[in-house]
């Protein structure tokens, strides 16, 4: 059952490769800042797209690092399909499975699973809302 929202991020592509040509395989790093459940966050992510059989469709595979304050830490893992749109801006769709050790303000992220719509427009300017999965 889908859940209340709980997060909004939003930052900048600061870097981006190719890995394969066949495919081809582009890895996009981004950072962003933004709240969960009211926290204020900083998360670095970075996400591997390949374009699928389907014309216009990417599948994306992700890992991130989110930080609050001086010394919480979480990490997030992420997959999702991601469709261009007419305006070259990708549409991400996905879940994302959380993991922390912390006992402070994200302890709430441990084990959570989440579902995001993620937008990328043309000019690299990246926006995320995330609700939980329950």
């Amino acid at each position: 059952m889908l859940g209340e929202q709980f997060g909004e991020i939003k930052g900048k592509i600061t870097g981006q490769r190719v890995l394969d040509l066949e495919g081809p395989s582009v890895e996009t790093s981004i950072t962003a800042s933004g709240s969960l459940k009211g926290v204020q966050i900083k998360e670095t992510l970075t996400f591997i797209g390949i374009p699928t059989k389907n014309s216009g469709v990417l599948h994306g595979k992700g890992i991130g690092v989110i930080m609050a304050g001086e010394s919480e830490l979480a990490t997030v893992t992420g997959e999702g399909i991601g469709r261009i749109d007419s305006l070259k801006s990708v549409n991400y769709r996905g879940s994302l499975f959380f993991s922390t050790s912390s006992t402070g303000k994200l302890a709430f992220l441990n084990n959570l699973i989440g579902v995001f719509e993620a937008v990328i427009d043309a000019e690299g300017n990246f926006t995320e809302k995330t609700w939980e999965w329950k």
